[in-house]
């Protein structure tokens, strides 16, 4: 059934939805009930960690011998989710030694890499929906049983997700901390991130790491020769520095766009529109003090772009603004982290001219 429950963000209000772990537990305790009353069941009620009470519809369900199997779609909500919709499916049969074993199947991702929340080789189902599915379970019966938990869809799916980079292959991850989807959730996309940075600490060690906004500065890295590991931070800078720094990461090379780092340029460490936009107020400060004419601050105030912006300072010889800029954005990430002798370089490229723009 659909959540009756929302939130607002930047003013609207929007649906949350329920996990894959939520889907999980909820699937695992409709087959353990089906199993002992040997009946179909049309809606399953569960538990979360959040403290919300949910009622699903249960789906598929067959009953075969010493075994039930049936199905949860998940629905994320008004999150742009790449799982909302999937169908979350759980085997379950019977033991006798009230012992329950919990294993993913097909279209669950498999782990490959140390650091994660489990070990290497065993499916990707977290600590969390793991507790869910046991609770539930056992308030059905006593008896024990095997529970495996199956997404057909989850291979396709798996692969639009950020698994791979995190050291998860061969499906989706059956997760959620607190069973609950809240939309546009920061908190998940900083750990996401975080989770990233492990990988490539526990696989490379912590020489030069490489943080980007987004796919285009990924890109302009390999366009230059920058074979060290790279992450994709959003506007979450000051955040991922952080965590890097605190690593312990030798060094650090940030590359973004100049609509992004002009902000970073003035000390902006979340470089979302809705957090601010200084884009125009830091070329007008580093043209400043390049001497600029009053006539170019205000040609340049008036740009609707920070392409634009630049554009206007390239055809008025002020092109090396970016530089400065450059310099600038290194010199505030180590007052940020309080560190001025660390080792970061910055590079800020144009989607029109690249990184030569001077």
């Amino acid at each position: 059934m659909t959540l009756d429950l929302y939130v607002v963000k930047e003013g609207k209000s929007l649906r949350c939805g329920y996990t894959t772990g939520s889907c999980a537990a909820a699937a695992a305790k409709a087959a353990a009930i089906m199993l002992e009353e040997k009946g179909v069941i049309n809606y399953v009620e569960i538990d979360t960690p959040a403290n919300i009470r949910l009622k699903l519809e249960v789906t598929n369900p067959v009953i075969e011998g010493n075994k039930a199997i049936c199905s949860i779609v998940k629905d994320a909500g008004d999150d742009p989710d790449n799982t909302d919709g999937i169908e979350i499916y759980a085997e379950v049969s019977k033991r006798n030694d009230g012992e329950v074993f919990i294993e993913g199947g097909e279209g669950i991702g498999r782990i490959k890499r140390k650091g994660l929340f489990g070990e290497v080789g065993e499916a990707a189902i977290n600590p969390v929906p793991r507790k869910m599915i046991e609770k539930e379970v056992r308030e059905v019966s006593n008896n024990g049983y095997d529970i495996v938990i199956f997404a057909p869809q989850g291979e396709e799916i798996g692969k639009k997700t950020f698994n791979k980079n995190i050291g998860i292959e061969g499906g989706i991850s059956i997760i959620g901390t607190k069973g609950i989807v809240y939309p546009m959730s920061e908190e998940a996309l900083i750990k996401t991130i975080y989770m990233e940075v492990d990988m490539i600490e526990e696989d490379q060690g912590k020489d030069n790491i490489v943080l980007v906004p987004g796919n285009y500065g990924e890109k302009i890295g390999e366009e230059l020769g920058i074979k060290e590991p790279k992450v994709k931070i959003s506007n979450f800078i000051g955040d991922s520095l952080l965590y890097v720094y605190n690593k312990g990461f030798k060094s650090m090379t940030l590359i973004g766009h100049i609509g992004k780092f002009a902000k970073l340029a003035i000390g902006v460490f979340n470089t979302h529109s809705k957090v601010c936009d200084g884009r125009m107020e830091a070329f007008i400060y580093y043209l400043s003090f390049m001497g600029a004419p009053v006539e170019l601050l205000n040609k340049v105030n008036n740009a609707v772009t920070a392409e634009e912006g630049l554009n206007i300072c390239i055809e008025a010889g002020y092109g090396s603004v970016v530089k400065r800029m450059e310099k600038g954005a290194e010199e505030r990430i180590r007052k940020y982290l309080k560190d001025e002798d660390y080792n970061v370089k910055v590079i800020i490229y144009s989607m029109e001219r690249g990184t030569n723009i001077c």
